[in-house]
């Protein structure tokens, strides 16, 4: 019997087929779960409405929210359940649990900026407020005397104190407990997650014990700015330990396998791969000692003219906001909402400014053209020199013209 030829058959092309419908892409809604999703949400508005405002005595924003939140995890899990099984459901409660999490912390957040820019925009739109110190000034002046310049220096001056400190040991101290390891690293990963939930007023007092107390020193801007590393170092330590353990391995290995030896493979390979995490554990440490009032409180004062010694008394923008809170003084608590904004705009530049310099290098070879013109010249005038330099002596027998 003799064996059929196969035969290929080619797909036919319709051209009065509609056309594809395009898919969607992976992890992508599709229009039918948005709609379940929207249609979930302004159902349990609406219930929670009913039931906050119409049925029960629950009135205000906070029971609302509350029923709100219950009422669309229940509803999208009926939803959820009618469509599919029993892990559709559960991937819509987590999902949803998510996303009022995320509103939350998101509305506190917008919140407390806009309430703290809305009661402190006024004393911002003087000039004194910026350029001015309160020497002479009493907390029932108007915002037309005095200002934050002192307390912005002095915050600047004890937040750099701090970070002199902090910056070498925290980041020193994560390479320790990831690079070399061992019984004496595990003591001390466990003694800086332990310093992290310090209380501030127990650093403070530590300070003030140890430096002012037993060593003798004035209570100053350096005092302070120590009691601020104390807050600040396991924040650092924590966080930087937390990025190099994302490092991948391979790169270590293939360091090493090239002949590096273990430092130079940590400061070439390990620390530069890590430089925007360990930005960020930087910016953590900052907004945590940046805002601290306790440690300055003990270990400085809330001195009212500009000073830029760290050894003498130097006033900080949360101990000058927690004294003009204290006088209960209209236009004084006016002043502290304004410093306030004052230090949300700190933090927010010193934020831009980190992210700024630890931010990887581009890849693309940069344009420089006075650089690249400054090249060119000098390569014309050795060129034009040699040129100078070489006679008919120099040329070879078989170069030389003759007449």
């Amino acid at each position: 019997m003799a064996s059929e030829t196969p035969t290929t058959h080619l797909p036919t092309y319709d051209a009065d087929a509609a056309p594809a419908v395009p898919r969607a892409g992976l992890g992508k809604p599709t229009a039918d779960e948005r709609m379940r999703g929207w249609g979930s949400l302004a159902a349990s508005f609406a219930l929670a409405w009913i039931v906050t405002q119409q049925l029960l005595p629950l009135a205000g924003t906070a029971w609302f929210l509350a029923v709100w939140f219950l009422f669309s995890l229940l509803i999208g899990g009926v939803v959820a359940g009618m469509r599919g099984g029993w892990p559709d459901v559960a991937d819509t409660i987590a999902r949803r649990t998510i996303q009022w999490a995320f509103a939350l912390v998101l509305g506190a957040l917008v919140s407390t900026v806009i309430f703290v820019f809305l009661r402190g925009w006024r004393p911002l739109t003087h000039s004194n407020f910026w350029f001015d110190d309160m020497d002479g000034v009493g907390p029932k002046d108007l915002l037309l005397n005095g200002g934050v310049k002192h307390a912005v220096i002095g915050s600047l001056i004890q937040l750099g104190i701090g970070l002199a400190i902090t910056l070498p040991l925290g980041i020193g101290t994560a390479v320790f407990m990831n690079e070399v390891g061992g019984r004496f690293a595990t003591v001390v990963r466990t003694v800086v997650e332990a310093m992290t939930a310090l209380p501030s007023i127990v650093a403070g007092l530590f300070v003030y014990a140890v430096v002012i107390l037993t060593l003798g020193y004035p209570r100053s801007g350096l005092a302070a700015g120590l009691a601020i590393a104390v807050m600040m170092l396991p924040i650092i330590a924590r966080a930087s330990d937390v990025v190099l353990r994302v490092v991948p391995g391979n790169l270590r290995e293939a360091s090493l396998a090239l002949g590096a030896s273990r430092w130079k493979t940590v400061w070439h390979v390990v620390l530069p791969t890590a430089r925007p995490g360990l930005a960020t554990a930087v910016i953590l440490g900052v907004a945590r000692g940046v805002g601290e009032t306790s440690p300055v409180l003990l270990t400085s004062a809330a001195a009212p003219t500009t000073e830029v010694d760290p050894g003498s008394v130097m006033n900080s923008l949360p101990l000058y906001i927690f004294t003009l809170v204290r006088s209960g003084e209209p236009i004084a608590i006016q002043r502290a909402f304004g410093a306030a904004a004052v230090l949300l705009i700190l933090v927010l530049a010193l934020f831009v400014v980190a992210r700024l310099v630890a931010r990887p290098r581009s890849n693309r070879v940069r344009r420089r053209p006075v650089r690249a013109f400054l090249r060119l010249v000098r390569n014309l005038l050795t060129l034009n020199r040699a040129t100078m330099t070489v006679g008919r002596a120099d040329l070879p027998e078989s170069n030389r013209v003759t007449r």
